[in-house]
């Protein structure tokens, strides 16, 4: 295993149900109990839910945030570390990149776009309860997988990550 840390991105919508709430939650606490550090954009609903989990199970998180500033992007109470960016949306390449794996629950268009980005860079994404996604070459992609229990998806994030 490899000294790099595992920083593991939670992506989803600012805007979600409890049943959305409660597994961003889970998820956060498994990631926690394996030692990873959770990513996301630093906002509400799913990425509070997760990053809320994330310090509940006494792990790290850091929020990626649109804004300049606390001001125009106030982090949720639960990031510890907010980068903030001033680059809106263009915010997601950042998220994508600087994670080893992403874990997508449920979301709108700009989880849809940073599956995209993720996928692009070849950093796997699990899904749970989110995006049905197929290929329109009906090509498989080994870095894209779904998931049905919080738990699973974390550790299926964490087999797809390559240690060198």
């Amino acid at each position: 295993m490899s000294d790099e840390p595992c920083l593991i991105a939670v992506i989803g919508a600012a805007e979600c149900d409890a049943g959305l709430r409660r597994l961003a939650l889970e998820v956060g606490r498994h990631l926690a109990s394996r030692g990873a550090t959770l990513l996301c954009g630093g906002r509400t609903g799913v990425m509070e839910s997760a990053a809320e989990g994330a310090t509940i199970g006494g792990g790290r998180t850091v929020g990626i945030l649109p804004g300049r500033d606390a001001r125009e992007s106030p982090p949720n109470r639960f990031v510890e570390l907010p980068i903030f960016t001033g680059m809106g949306q263009a915010r997601n390449q950042i998220l994508v990149l600087s994670a080893r794996a992403v874990i997508g629950i449920g979301g709108g268009w700009g989880t849809l776009s940073e599956i995209g980005l993720a996928l692009k860079h070849r950093i796997p994404v699990v899904l749970l309860e989110s995006w049905d996604l197929d290929r329109p070459d009906r090509q498989e992609d080994e870095l894209l997988v779904a998931a049905t229990t919080p738990e699973e998806a974390v550790i299926k994030a964490l087999e797809l990550i390559s240690y060198d």
